[in-house]
């Protein structure tokens, strides 16, 4: 994914443009190559410029380019992956939209919220590559799955947050380039609000991220009562955090050592891969974690 990924990092970010380099729409498994277009003009319009497709049942066309209108330059520069998990291999951090509760559901954020997230995630690391000298930029991914039933339980698992529209709930159902329009809406939004907080005095800055960090309890909080995961947020990191192919080597390797001392059965997993890579996203690790951890799997491993 090299040749789509964001620059070397930003000491300070400071311009719409330079948060939104940061984040990847990825769509999976697209019918039709309109759609691709229609999503690419949705992006451009909203400041995004780096697309990613997953294995799409037809190629970008012509019909791409035409719903693209003044956004085709993203489909010129889109990667084509042959799977999800080769896509978002380097990125840090995955959001996926989705219209319902599935299965080992992952924390529910509203766009704005993941808007939140993402910005204070950027922030964060940034700061953390600039301290110690890292040449990298954090990487986001946005999923965005097929136009007749979406992102399947598996590629959802991958995501550390799901992200939901507020729709009427007799058909909370968009159209994919619909879905990407709404959501980058949100990002834009909060991005310039974030942007012009922080150029504010301090005090100004803040109340409002108070204000923002009692609107993430309080979702934490209605989560809990109707029985949904409560969303956590790292709030200190040291350094950068481990990417979305680490995370799924971990989990392998859990996997491995359980089987190996028997507390797993390798014909009848079930759903424990799954849970693993849950835990991982909640837990949001980081590079050092990371390395003793399976430093520790290694040794255990070989006993």
């Amino acid at each position: 994914m090299s040749n789509n990924a964001p620059s070397s990092f930003i000491t300070a970010v400071s311009t719409v443009s330079d948060y939104l380099s940061n984040m990847q729409v990825v769509m999976v498994n697209t019918t039709l190559p309109a759609n691709i277009g229609s999503a690419a003009r949705a992006m451009h319009t909203m400041g995004l410029s780096r697309l990613t497709v997953v294995d799409p049942k037809l190629p970008i066309d012509d019909t791409s380019v035409s719903h693209a209108a003044g956004g085709s330059d993203l489909l010129s520069s889109a990667i084509i992956a042959p799977t999800l998990e080769s896509a978002i291999a380097d990125c840090q951090l995955v959001f996926a939209a989705s219209s319902r509760s599935r299965h080992l559901p992952r924390p529910v954020v509203t766009p704005t919220q993941a808007a939140k997230l993402m910005l204070d995630f950027i922030d964060k690391q940034n700061a953390i590559n600039e301290r110690n000298g890292i040449d990298t930029a954090p990487n986001i991914a946005i999923l965005f799955g097929r136009e007749d039933r979406g992102l399947t339980n598996e590629e959802l698992a991958y995501a550390d947050y799901h992200i939901q529209i507020d729709a009427n709930p007799a058909y909370p159902v968009l159209n994919v380039a619909s879905a990407v329009q709404v959501i980058a809406s949100f990002i834009y939004a909060y991005t310039q609000t974030h942007i012009q907080a922080d150029s504010e005095d301090n005090n100004i800055a803040q109340v409002t991220d108070n204000v923002e960090t009692l609107e993430l309890e309080t979702l934490g909080q209605g989560m809990l009562e109707q029985g949904m995961l409560n969303t956590y947020v790292r709030q200190q990191w040291d350094e950068p955090a481990i990417t979305q192919q680490q995370l799924q080597q971990l989990t392998e390797r859990i996997t491995a050592l359980m089987v190996q001392r028997k507390l797993a059965d390798s014909e009848n997993l079930k759903s424990l891969p799954s849970r693993l890579s849950r835990l991982g996203s909640r837990i949001q690790l980081d590079q050092k974690e990371y390395q003793l951890l399976s430093a520790l799997i290694a040794k255990l491993l070989r006993d």
